[in-house]
């Protein structure tokens, strides 16, 4: 079997254009190839976690420090559980810090928002580790309940 060069020059765009779509996709899905580095894992439970999803980022200022690596219901006390993997080079968190469940935009996809806290050892308040819990959150803020709330508050009127 003999095969032109033309064959073998549309096998080969063929092929740089299934790449350059594979790269794409993994591209806007926000999958890193490389991996995150160094990590360290905290919780935090939250009454009401929204549309957050696996793979949310985790960001301090508008900056991506890690990625939500787990959600489940509490076994206990039937509240969210959040997993939080954070990258070493953000370095670490007071436990003073609080998490909030915040939204790109008015309707653009959820995110968890770290806000760092202040460290002081005489009053106890020491640095957070792997493992431990964050317990000053803030749950999602409902679009839908909002708008009820407005509704039922003009009807009283």
């Amino acid at each position: 079997m003999k095969y032109s060069k033309l064959e073998l020059s549309v096998g080969c765009f063929m092929l740089a254009g299934i790449g350059a779509l594979l790269l794409l996709a993994f591209k806007v899905a926000g999958v890193n190839v490389k991996g995150q580095g160094e990590t360290y894992t905290l919780y935090a439970k939250f009454d009401n976690i929204g549309g957050l999803k696996v793979r949310s980022p985790i960001k301090v200022g508008g900056v991506v420090v890690g990625r939500v690596s787990g959600i489940q219901l509490g076994e206990a006390d039937q509240v969210p559980l959040v997993t939080l993997t954070v990258s070493r080079s953000a370095g670490e968190f007071s436990e003073s810090s609080t998490a909030a469940i915040q939204t790109s935009g008015l309707l653009g996809e959820q995110y968890l928002g770290l806000s760092p806290g202040f460290a002081d050892e005489e009053m106890g308040i020491g640095m957070l580790s792997d493992g431990d819990f964050i317990t000053d959150t803030q749950s999602a803020l409902v679009l839908e309940e909002l708008i009820g709330k407005f509704i039922y508050s003009i009807g009283d009127n």
